[in-house]
């Protein structure tokens, strides 16, 4: 419908590339150290959802899942954002966004200083000023 869409995909290949030699060779992002790219194949889901909440507010969340059924199936990777939307007035406007990353074959840092899979979180507020011509 106009406000909920939601694409399945049972068979879908997943890739991703590294091009800084860097961080390759650190095996950053999951890739396997020295390698440039990594290739995965699963299963595929993503939702989104909008919704004017009140007046001159409105709310828009998406999410993609995705399972690698050649290894640890039961691992899913997650991105997740929600973004609220405001028009304050005829010249300004606010934005409030959050993403919300977890893909267990990326190892990013910790406090205990042991990288390993983890939740990576992002978020964002902006205020705009805008002037039709």
């Amino acid at each position: 419908n106009d406000n909920f869409n939601l694409f399945l995909s049972p068979v879908t290949g997943k890739m991703t590339i590294v091009l800084d030699d860097s961080l390759s060779t650190h095996g950053a992002y999951g890739v396997v150290p020295g390698k440039n790219m990594r290739s995965e194949f699963g299963g595929f889901v993503k939702a989104s959802y909008k919704v004017t909440i009140m007046k001159n507010v409105d709310l828009m969340t998406r999410i993609d899942l995705f399972s690698n059924y050649l290894n640890n199936p039961q691992n899913i990777d997650v991105n997740w954002e929600l973004m609220i939307s405001m028009k304050v007035n005829e010249y300004l406007s606010a934005t409030f966004n959050t993403l919300v990353l977890y893909d267990d074959d990326v190892n990013v840092p910790r406090k205990d200083k042991n990288p390993g899979p983890g939740i990576q979180v992002k978020e964002v507020f902006g205020i705009g000023l805008s002037y039709k011509f």
